[in-house]
């Protein structure tokens, strides 16, 4: 049964993601209130309450959860223990959120379900450094288990007499190794999934990184990708049912001569998706809102034959005044106060 208009979601997180997720779902009616332990997230300036304290804190997520119909979460950083006692309130479950934290655990998952990965070795100590160089070749990449978004938490190896100097940036964490994956292109498929299994998926857009940092989405993206499509789609829609998953998803993807690899899952909305909010007839948010309130999910199909999404990272956002003098650029700027080098400020989308 559908949640009336009117009634609460919690959001777990206080973001970007966050606050455009409270837009979506002030759109449709509904309040938001949002937890997190910044000051003054972004999500904070739109939802109807925000409240302030640590994700490890039970007894303060349990008080805000009691407060809300629904909760889910924007980002998945957050300890799983506290959220767990959430119950079926939390949509997606924990079950996504603990698959994405850990990358060891997100690869066994991904092969579990007959999705191709890259060769990987999990990394606990130097003999496992290397048994990884030696099975899986140079170059090659050590990537921390946890907490790594953005490029951060990896490095580069590309000899014997470089692997500890290379897992000691990372600060020596539980790793995993990664051979490198010859790719013409990135890509994404994000897939919206209801309670029933219902799901929908919008157009693949080919992604462009800088330094490990999302710069670019267009859509369509193209060769490779667009011979891909299909195989990666059906590889997403099974993720999302072998998780139960409940809400948006992304899945990132290389695209290679042998076919879609898959890089990663990401248990939410995700930064590829914000061409949706004009490009698409439902947005990735409204989807993600819907999915929450077991609503009818609504159509993915384009608005338009050509979509770019930009990222405005640091001081790109000084160039506010003139996105607003561009006819046709949708300018979207996340109220953060403070622009450093490699921070996602905000977007700009342009239909074609």
């Amino acid at each position: 049964m559908t949640l009336k208009p009117g009634s609460t979601i919690g959001i777990v997180g206080g973001g970007q993601l966050g606050r455009m997720l409270a837009l979506s779902a002030a759109q449709l009616g509904y309040r938001t209130h949002v937890y997190a332990p910044d000051p003054a997230p972004p999500a904070a300036e739109v939802a109807s309450l925000y409240v302030c304290a640590e994700y490890a804190n039970g007894d303060a997520l349990a008080a805000f959860a009691a407060e809300c119909d629904v909760l889910t979460y924007e980002f998945e950083n957050i300890p799983v223990e506290p959220l767990a006692a959430m119950g079926d309130k939390l949509r997606p479950g924990t079950a996504s959120l603990a698959i994405a934290q850990d990358r060891a655990h997100e690869k066994a998952f991904v092969e579990e379900q007959g999705c191709r990965v890259a060769p990987w070795h999990r990394i606990d100590s130097v003999e496992d450094l290397r048994d990884a160089a030696e099975r899986l070749g140079f170059p090659m990449v050590i990537k921390s288990r946890r907490l790594g978004y953005d490029g951060k938490g990896q490095a580069w190896v590309r000899e014997m007499d470089h692997l500890e100097e290379a897992w000691g940036a990372i600060g020596r964490e539980p790793a995993i190794a990664e051979a490198a994956v010859n790719f013409q292109a990135e890509f994404s498929i994000l897939v919206g999934r209801r309670a029933d299994d219902e799901m929908r998926v919008w157009n693949a857009p080919r992604n462009i990184h800088d330094g490990g940092i999302l710069r670019r989405s267009e859509v369509p993206a193209g060769n490779p990708v667009d011979a891909l499509v299909d195989d990666a789609v059906a590889s997403s829609c099974r993720l999302a049912s072998a998780l139960g998953h409940i809400g948006v998803m992304a899945v990132e993807f290389f695209a290679t001569s042998e076919g879609a690899v898959v890089n990663e899952i990401a248990p939410r909305v995700h930064n590829s998706g914000h061409w949706t909010i004009e490009g698409a007839l439902t947005s990735q948010f409204e989807q993600h809102i819907r999915c929450l309130l077991d609503a009818p999910l609504g159509d993915t199909g384009l608005v338009a034959p050509r979509v770019t999404m930009d990222n405005l990272i640091g001081s790109d956002v000084d160039r506010w005044e003139q996105l607003l003098g561009e006819q046709g650029a949708h300018l979207h700027l996340y109220g953060k106060r403070e622009a450093r080098p490699g921070r996602k400020m905000g977007h700009v989308t342009r239909l074609g």
